[in-house]
């Protein structure tokens, strides 16, 4: 039987969700830009899931202070 990890699992359901913005947003170019932004999100969360599982994310850093 093949193991896979929660962090796995989760950045295949982001990719996933992904595609699915984007796909949303194929078919409707009025909402295209939004949609492949959300994909974008989608994306960079499952990069960092990927990376590094048990990272932590800064909620209280400012915007754009990357020193934590």
């Amino acid at each position: 039987m093949t193991m896979t990890s929660y962090a796995d699992l989760a950045a295949k359901l982001l990719r996933d969700a992904g595609t699915f913005f984007r796909n949303v947003g194929a078919q409707n170019p009025a909402i295209a830009d939004q949609m492949n932004d959300n994909a974008a999100v989608y994306e960079q969360v499952a990069d960092l899931v990927e990376a590094n599982p048990l990272g932590q994310l800064d909620v209280d850093a400012s915007p754009g202070d990357e020193s934590g």
